[in-house]
């Protein structure tokens, strides 16, 4: 795992070699191992080491051909890369080391580009043709790793974060604000856009390539979700047993390392089902679980806290079991560090997701996480419910839109924005970026209840699943830790495709409509126990019983609760500031209004006073260059 960068001035204009230099230096923590540039006087490739895989320097990167011609900077895990070596060799092809860089190189070579097809991993690669003069940036099929692209004039710059890209001298941040948005009506971007204007990020499952003949950037999608070629005749017990082989083979395929792997544990059935397997093949296997202190907590949230099941699957497993406790001071310290890592803002309270990565950081360089169970399997009914009964595709769109407006309605954003900022992004039709995801896969139709749900799994990947892969990506490597995703293995993932949709969910009937920012959700929960129905069935020869009966629930600090009591000081310091730099795009009085109505208990805002407070951080780091005064 590593950080990744380049340049190309499509000119012809020379390079400096300090221009590379001070963006792999931004990527350090990607990579603390190794260092490595490549220079031919217009295109210049960067990179980082997270030594994972042959640890020895025959892994150095940028990595080149025999002769030169083609250079790799790459980013990520190929697990079925001993087989393509195997193919390679068998075509002539003789390697030096025993990373999977150099399968992916000599890839290259025997195959062209197409061999990203042949790919089951995790990755993000900048490839250089000499002999084109060709550069080929790539993501893998989920979109696990990052790789942020920004054309400039006649430059293009890449790398795995932003604040690379932003270290080159034609860039400046400036705010998109489109992106700001799509921001606060989705806590999330639905576009492959930023909030840093003009800078973009490459979309999952896709190539993009621009030569010095052809500097017109071009673009080709190689592969998409499809839960619209379900196997209506399979039975659950096929269901099942194929599910737990495949699970089995992609959590063995992602133990392959030279340095110690770990495990995330929540106490849930994704995490635990991950722990089961390893820890028959790493004795004493290393696990971390993040906690909360509940003292101050009230109503829902006072089950927050999930350290004692999993320390019930940690003893069953006999693990190495490490927890961090987070209580509500911790929030302050962490904020700048979070956002300063994520810069690309997604999702919900992710803090506690940069302390757990910090912890395992200490003992493993590689940790296994539970993410992608609930969207392949159907994790959560509350949401389905919202389109269970629509009536055609209009109606199923408005309903799901509706529902996944998370932060600030339509009618609301007047009120959200300064009547400057209004003003630009009043005609950015919000409905339009959420419909437009369903148009990536002309399959679907929208005549059944089935039909649906399918359609809501296929957004909820396509989008919620992909701004955690951000999330994870960004706070592991934080911390010099890479995360590896065994539910986002190409085998497991084309089955549970396939599986009808009524052995994931067996309580259609049982309509209940929630609220996402509402944690009451969790005990009207009780009233139905479904979801994830053939995974819990298939994972019941592994884990204990308290497990497989165990309701969803999310990983979340219990926010509502300090937000309005031991947090609710520092929230008010930031977020009431008269000098805050929100002011310049967020109407004051509309946070001021929204912050007395959390705090008052008369409304439960958690998630945006969340967003707003990393919005002020983004601004205050990036816009107005203050790192050092908060990291």
């Amino acid at each position: 795992m590593c950080g990744i960068c380049g340049i190309f001035n499509l000119d012809g204009e020379p390079i400096p070699h300090r221009y590379i230099k001070s963006m792999t230096d931004s990527l350090a923590h990607r990579g603390p191992d190794d260092e490595g540039h490549y220079i031919d006087v217009n295109i210049a490739l960067g990179h980082r080491r997270l030594a994972v895989l042959d640890l020895t320097p025959a892994g150095h990167q940028p990595m080149s051909s025999k002769d030169g011609d083609i250079v790799l900077v790459y980013n990520g895990e190929i697990y079925n890369h001993l087989e393509l070596k195997v193919e390679l060799e068998a075509l002539g092809y003789q390697f030096r080391s025993r990373t999977d860089t150099e399968v992916l190189l000599k890839g290259y070579e025997a195959w062209g580009i197409e061999v990203v097809e042949r790919l089951n991993g995790m990755f993000a690669f900048g490839l250089w043709d000499g002999q084109t003069r060709t550069l080929y940036l790539v993501r893998d099929r989920y979109g696990i790793k990052p790789l942020y692209w920004k054309k400039a004039g006649n430059t293009v710059i890449f790398a795995s974060e932003i604040k690379a890209i932003l270290t080159h001298p034609m860039v400046s941040p400036q705010l998109n604000p489109d992106a700001l948005n799509e921001y606060f009506t989705f806590q999330n971007l639905f576009r492959y856009h930023t909030i840093f204007k003009g800078i973009n990020l490459l979309q999952a499952a896709s190539t993009r390539w621009i030569s010095e003949r052809e500097p017109d950037l071009k673009r080709r999608t190689w592969w998409d979700y499809d839960f619209t070629q379900r196997d209506e005749s399979m039975g659950m017990e096929e269901a099942k047993e194929e599910t737990l082989r495949l699970f089995r083979q992609a959590v063995v395929r992602q133990l392959m390392s030279d340095v110690p792997v770990g495990s995330y544990l929540s106490g849930g059935l994704d995490s635990g089902s991950i722990v089961a397997v390893a820890a028959s093949h790493i004795p004493r296997l290393t696990t971390f679980t993040c906690g909360f202190d509940l003292s101050s907590v009230t109503g829902a949230e006072v089950n927050f806290d999930e350290r004692r099941e999993a320390e019930l699957i940690s003893c069953h497993f006999k693990t190495e079991h490490f927890q961090q406790v987070v209580n509500a001071s911790d929030i302050s310290w962490a904020l700048p560090n979070v956002v300063w890592h994520l810069e690309d803002l997604r999702l919900g309270m992710s803090y506690p997701n940069f302390y757990v990565s910090r912890l395992a950081s200490k003992f493993v360089k590689v940790c296994l996480s539970g993410a992608g169970g609930d969207e392949l399997y159907a994790g959560y009914p509350w949401r389905y419910y919202h389109v269970f009964d629509a009536v055609g595709r209009d109606d199923y769109l408005r309903q799901y839109y509706e529902f996944w407006q998370r932060l600030v309605f339509d009618k609301g954003k007047p009120l959200l924005f300064t009547e400057d900022l209004w003003r630009q992004v009043r005609d950015c039709d919000t409905f339009r970026t959420f419909s437009r995801v369903f148009t990536f896969n002309e399959r679907l139709k929208y005549d059944s209840p089935d039909e649906h749900i399918a359609n809501s799994l296929y957004f909820e990947i396509k989008t919620f699943l992909a701004g955690l892969f951000i999330v994870g990506d960004r706070l592991s490597m934080a911390h010099g830790l890479e995360e590896r995703i065994p539910f986002l293995d190409n085998d497991l993932v084309d089955f549970a495709q396939r599986i009808p949709i009524r052995h994931k969910l067996a309580n259609l009937e049982k309509i209940k409509r929630f609220d996402e920012n509402e944690t009451k959700k969790l005990r009207r929960y009780k009233e139905f126990d479904d979801g994830k129905n053939v995974l819990r069935s298939a994972m019941s020869s592994l884990l204990p019983s308290e497990v497989l009966k165990r309701r969803k629930q999310g990983f979340s600090a219990p926010d509502e609760s300090w937000y309005r009591g031991e947090a609710l000081d520092y929230v008010t310091e930031i977020l009431l500031n008269r000098r805050a730099v929100y002011r310049e795009f967020i109407n004051p009085g509309f946070v001021a209004r929204i912050l007395e109505r959390h705090s008052s208990g008369k409304e439960n805002y958690r998630l945006l006073l969340w967003s707003l407070l990393c919005f002020e951080f983004w601004c205050k780091i990036f816009l107005d260059g203050r790192r050092e005064e908060y990291l």
